[in-house]
């Protein structure tokens, strides 16, 4: 079976065994990993482990809690790096109430800006929606109106089904971390179960939100496959189907 973990966080310090890390996820089937940037440092850096390892990929972008702390020439330098040919998406970029870091007004304008830019650059968006799934719908919806569809993926979903839906009425597919093998979960569980199999998709979100019976420790992307059983699970499918569904799905958006 072959996996693709649409987003990690490769650069964070907790990774210094990085090498051993990629083993292990090769071991595991993992052919491919997107290693995201959440603001111009972490970009950068994911450019540069994307240079230097054949099987990742890198996204870049502001995430919204990082808005507030980006210089003005930030969004540019963003833009001048998305243009290497081993960006595959632009991101993360999104809204974000959970916490209370920068100006919602504020990440709407950088939303829109990512949103410009994913469009312009014809390459898919990576969203950040914490406790703001329905307004980043109602903002895209927005933007669909007045310039059309962007390919793109609500990442780490844990929002409901009705936007989960709605997100996929705007072209977007849905991403599941390890908050859904969680005990608690069973209302994402509902979710995933109702997601159409062209528009899903797996990840990581390592190091961060390792799944059971992971829970606790740092996650990598081996461990996308745990989720993966629980996802597979949710669709009523074998393990096999789902990796070669999600891995053609990450392909096809991605353009791996």
């Amino acid at each position: 079976m072959t996996w693709i973990d649409t987003h990690a966080h490769l650069d964070d310090a907790r990774f210094a065994d990085l090498p051993e890390v990629l083993r292990r996820s090769s071991a595991a089937g993992v052919a491919s990993i997107l290693t995201i940037g959440i603001d111009l440092a972490t970009s950068r850096a994911a450019v540069h482990l994307a240079d230097m390892h054949a099987n990742l990929f890198a996204v870049v972008g502001i995430q919204p809690n990082h808005v507030a702390e980006a210089a003005e020439s930030d969004f540019a330098d963003i833009e001048a790096l998305a243009a290497h040919p081993k960006v595959v998406a632009i991101g993360e970029s999104g809204l974000d109430k959970y916490w209370d870091r920068a100006p919602f007004p504020l990440q709407q304008d950088y939303f829109r800006r990512h949103l410009a830019l994913a469009r312009r650059l014809r390459k898919p968006i990576v969203i950040h929606g914490r406790s703001a799934e329905p307004d980043c719908v109602e903002l895209m919806t927005a933007d669909f109106a007045e310039h059309g569809p962007v390919a793109g993926v609500m990442h780490s979903y844990t929002g409901d089904t009705a936007t989960a839906l709605a997100s996929i009425d705007l072209g977007l597919h849905i991403s599941f971390a390890g908050m859904l093998t969680y005990k608690t979960a069973e209302s994402l569980r509902e979710t995933a179960s109702r997601i159409p199999a062209d528009r899903v998709l797996v990840e990581t979100d390592a190091p961060y939100l390792a799944p059971v019976p992971h829970r606790g420790k740092r996650n990598e992307p081996a461990f996308v496959v745990e989720t993966a059983a629980v996802l597979a699970q949710c669709l009523k499918i074998d393990l096999s189907s789902l990796a070669e569904m999600t891995t053609a799905n990450a392909r096809r958006l991605f353009s791996l």
